[in-house]
């Protein structure tokens, strides 16, 4: 198993767990809300989130491999909770950029980790509150 796999491993028990609740309520980050492909289980993954008009793209610094990102492209989409709304997205699209255009720190790390993947999805309704949801 891979260093990169481990970390993602890792993180998934324990990192999700303690700063999952908390991570999304920061400026550029969000959570993922999908459902097992298997289990059927309800998911909530913390992710970096950029806006690129009526998508959402987010970072896949464990690669297109990662659990949350199978779930999300079996099931066709998935929710998107940032900035205290929840967004339907839809058509989730996998793409390797080697230049994305994200702030250059975050562009920095992410190569740092050979983090090269991206997944775009689309928007498909207006944001509701998250508290209502």
């Amino acid at each position: 198993m891979s260093t990169r796999r481990r970390l993602a491993k890792l993180n998934k028990y324990f990192g999700n767990k303690i700063v999952g609740r908390i991570l999304p309520l920061m400026p550029g980050f969000g959570a993922v809300h999908h459902k097992g492909r298997k289990s059927g289980k309800e998911y909530r993954t913390p992710v970096k989130v950029f806006r690129k008009n009526d998508h959402f793209v987010l970072s896949l610094p464990y690669g297109s491999g990662s659990d949350w990102a199978k779930n999300v492209v079996a099931a066709g989409g998935c929710e998107i909770k940032t900035g205290g709304r929840r967004y339907q997205v839809v058509a989730p699209q996998i793409y390797v950029d080697e230049h994305p255009e994200i702030p250059a720190i975050l562009r920095w790390t992410l190569k740092k980790f050979n983090a090269v993947e991206f997944i775009s999805l689309k928007i498909v309704d207006a944001p509701v509150p998250a508290e209502r949801v």
